[in-house]
């Protein structure tokens, strides 16, 4: 099947993939008295009272907004916000699928990050978290990190935390197929944007000692005069040995490659320099850095892509539906460290050890105990580490 041209065909009959659904009657005088007017002030004077109340009465306790300003849209880069829109309803219906989070799109016309930090700080009121997609590096990151620190709701950043939680979880269970130790093995990294700084910081806290970062300039080293400031951060604990070069100078002896760059920038010869029983997560799309026949003929032992007509499909749907709806049910009032460590930890589990091999390293992603699994160890890390407010 052609899906894009498929895909197109389907979106002119559907005419958006998500709506509204009243959850109450209004067919009667009586009905409209308790959903609308007079009935509605006294809910509306409880909120008044107390602001918490806005999590009881109404439905923000199951509510995000997925938010982007089209300047970074899957593959596609900076197509601006309207053209963002089938991506922002498409993670919507996922959302709701997979989480019962009840998700809308949010498509700004400003690429300003006051601008956008300010408009998401008035609306934050009527919603239970935040979820930010599809917004360039390196404005991302402040954006995140200023919402963070000034909301006290969950922010996420799919595209940063998500695609890092999700390659967490496919290599702690392809670490073990292969029988190494996270705190043994060499990753490298291709692509020192958004997705792979978070990655790289990610895997470093969950136990990996040795990451090495590369970009278009080739190996990110501290120092390199062509850093960004997020790039400059990363640079001072990671490539602690200084390594200086391209990528294939990065993947010589390396047991992980984890792209997140470009098309078909990784050749045979590469994968063949790699330490043995290899692992890769060529992960661009719609096309990988390398294809994963090729890697699996040039040495690897294991391979995932971006991609559902691959095995090891290491997609971020396997991680926000539950993070969120584990955030929400305890009424978080942030996704910390060990939130997502715990969403990790939580998506390798549902594949046993008599099921792994290496073409099955994660669960599929429409597989629902997976994603209640993942809302279980997010809420119970929330109220582990005291950011439930349900649970003091």
């Amino acid at each position: 099947m052609n899906y894009r041209e498929a895909s197109l065909k389907k979106h002119t009959e559907w005419k958006g993939k998500i709506e509204t659904v009243a959850r109450v009657p209004v067919d009667s005088r009586e009905a409209l008295s308790l959903a609308y007017t007079p009935g509605v002030a006294e809910p509306c004077m409880a909120i008044h009272a107390d602001i918490e109340k806005s999590f009881e009465l109404t439905r923000r306790w199951n509510t995000v907004p997925v938010i982007t300003d089209g300047t970074a849209v899957l593959g596609l880069g900076d197509i601006g916000p309207e053209a963002g829109m089938p991506v922002m309803e498409g993670k919507c219906a996922l959302f709701k699928a997979f989480g019962g989070v009840d998700a809308y799109p949010i498509c700004l016309r400003t690429k300003d990050t006051e601008e956008i930090i300010n408009t998401i700080k008035i609306m934050a009121g009527s919603f239970g978290g935040i979820n930010l997609e599809d917004i360039s590096a390196p404005r991302c990151f402040e954006i995140e990190t200023r919402l963070k620190r000034e909301l006290d709701i969950p922010v996420f950043h799919d595209d940063q935390h998500g695609t890092a939680i999700v390659s967490a979880a496919a290599l702690i269970n392809a670490v073990k197929l292969a029988g190494k130790k996270l705190e043994s093995i060499k990753v490298v990294i291709n692509g020192a944007g958004a997705a792979g700084i978070a990655i790289g910081k990610f895997l470093l806290k969950l136990g990996v000692k040795d990451v090495t970062l590369c970009d278009l300039k080739g190996i990110v080293c501290d120092g390199n005069e062509w850093l960004n400031p997020a790039q400059s951060e990363v640079a001072k604990i990671t490539n602690l040995s200084k390594k200086q070069g391209k990528l294939a100078d990065a993947m010589k002896g390396a047991d992980v490659f984890i792209g997140v760059s470009g098309p078909h920038c990784v050749t045979k010869e590469m994968v063949a320099s790699m330490a043995e029983k290899s692992i890769l997560f060529p992960c661009a799309n719609p096309v990988p850095e390398i294809e994963p026949e090729e890697a699996k003929a040039a040495g690897a032992y294991i391979v995932g892509t971006g991609s559902s007509e691959h095995p090891n499909q290491i997609n971020n749907v396997l991680v926000f539906p539950g993070l969120f709806r584990g955030a929400l049910d305890v009424r978080a009032t942030t996704v910390n460290d060990d939130m997502m460590i715990a969403a990790a930890r939580g998506i390798a589990s549902c594949v046993s050890e008599k099921e792994l091999a290496p073409d099955y390293i994660l669960p599929y992603a429409y597989d629902q105990k997976a994603h209640v699994c993942v809302a279980k160890a997010v809420a119970e890390a929330a109220v582990k580490t005291g950011v439930s407010k349900l649970h003091k």
